[in-house]
């Protein structure tokens, strides 16, 4: 029991250690050959976005996957994995934190105090983004310990509303239009993602007294998952035309740093869409230890989705590519 703890926290370390690597290294690799100048600290904001998708991820996910515990008949008697919600919640203060800082220099990475003007944080969009975005974590974590843990939905909602402010300033086109489908495409990520996890937990705490129970859950989810999944692609999908016109659409994704990681991260989703389907085909099996087996494909899914998240936190980063 002890070696299996160990390698489950060793394949943990080893993800995460991977996930930071990508916005780390990512930039040079995508910029390279494209003539493209990335923003100062560029791999320091991405480990930032990163922190702060996986928080969102987490504690959306949790509440989810503990809704849809709630419809799996019988298992109201069966014990809840322990709260991951206000860990992440302080995962996520400071990552809003890191980033406040550096909008607090206009965009470049802080050397010393002195360099940061907190008090212009009020007077700007961006600032105002990252101080909401603080506070709102730092409520979640808060609600998350209270006696309702659902009140967290609401700093989560006003995040994800930032978040998609933040992606789409005023001066460019439709941003209203711009700013809705990020809404949609991350709050429908983070319920795949960190709802997929929760649902791995609870099937691992139950596989002893309840595997039938977290078969159902899984099924569950995968029924719910599919929505996700195509709201996901419909919504990137009129992202990517937003950014890139379509007669444009091929070169971009290989010739600018911006394109390449969308490439990459298409690539991941469609490594992870097949991942859902190996584990959807095993749910329909019919004995209950064969449905169980879904576990597996299920957990490398979750996996990849970490990868995924790592992506998106770099495209953030990003250049923008140029609308020709």
């Amino acid at each position: 029991m002890r070696r299996e703890a160990a390698g489950r926290a060793v394949a943990v370390l080893v993800l995460v250690a991977v996930a930071a690597l990508v916005p780390l290294l990512g930039p040079s690799a995508a910029l390279h050959g494209t003539g493209e100048a990335a923003a100062p600290g560029v791999g320091g904001v991405g480990v930032l976005r990163m922190v702060l998708f996986a928080a969102l991820c987490v504690q959306l996910g949790e509440a989810f996957a503990a809704w849809l515990a709630r419809r799996v008949p019988g298992v109201s008697q069966e014990p809840s994995p322990r709260n991951w919600a206000p860990y992440a919640a302080g995962a996520g203060c400071v990552a809003a934190l890191g980033l406040a800082s550096v909008v607090s220099t206009g965009n470049l990475v802080p050397q010393q105090l002195s360099d940061m003007d907190i008090g212009g944080l009020y007077q700007t969009r961006d600032g105002a983004v990252a101080l909401l975005e603080f506070n709102a974590f730092l409520v979640a974590g808060l609600c998350a310990r209270s006696r309702r843990p659902a009140t967290q939905l609401l700093p989560l909602a006003a995040i994800i509303v930032a978040e998609a402010l933040r992606a789409h300033p005023p001066t460019e086109d439709t941003p209203l239009i711009g700013a809705g489908l990020t809404l949609v495409h991350l709050t429908c990520a983070a319920l795949w993602a960190g709802g997929l996890l929760h649902v791995l937990r609870r099937m691992r705490l139950w596989r002893q007294i309840a595997p039938q129970a977290g078969a159902a859950l899984l099924g569950l989810y995968a029924r719910v998952a599919i929505v996700l999944l195509a709201a996901i692609t419909t919504t990137g999908l009129c992202s990517t035309l937003r950014r890139m016109p379509p007669s444009t659409v091929l070169d971009q994704l290989v010739t600018t740093a911006y394109g390449r990681a969308l490439l990459a991260k298409v690539l991941l989703v469609a490594v992870v869409t097949a991942l859902a389907l190996a584990a959807r085909r095993r749910l329909g099996r019919s004995t209950p230890a064969d449905r169980y087996s879904a576990y597996v494909p299920a957990r490398v899914e979750v996996a990849v989705l970490g990868l995924v998240v790592a992506v998106s936190a770099l495209l953030t980063a990003l250049p923008l590519p140029i609308r020709w």
